[in-house]
């Protein structure tokens, strides 16, 4: 029997895995759509956010909108990887093979 493939330990969390699938399917998302979205504190989800960052899974713009901040996040091209290759990785865990 193939062994079962390692998944992405990034992706594995709850909430970092719910921000990449929000952003599969929009062009960019600000912070308040996505928290609300995810329906997650504004600390948990900015540390989230940080590691997806920093893993170069996807890209945060911080502008100014009438004075007030405004985060934007958008998946990169390395997150869409890591997004496919995850849920992959999750179908042969639903569907395993000899």
């Amino acid at each position: 029997m193939k062994p079962f493939a390692e998944l992405d330990p990034l992706l594995h969390s709850q909430l970092r895995l719910a921000v990449m699938s929000l952003l599969i399917s929009v062009k960019e998302a600000d912070f308040g759509y996505i928290q609300e979205a995810t329906n997650s504190t504004n600390g948990n989800l900015s540390v989230q956010i940080t590691k997806l960052k920093d893993a170069e899974y996807i890209e945060v713009k911080k502008t100014f909108e009438n004075n007030y901040p405004k985060t934007t996040c958008k998946i990169t091209k390395k997150g869409m990887k890591a997004f496919e290759k995850y849920v992959s990785d999750i179908k042969q865990y639903l569907t395993p093979k000899n």
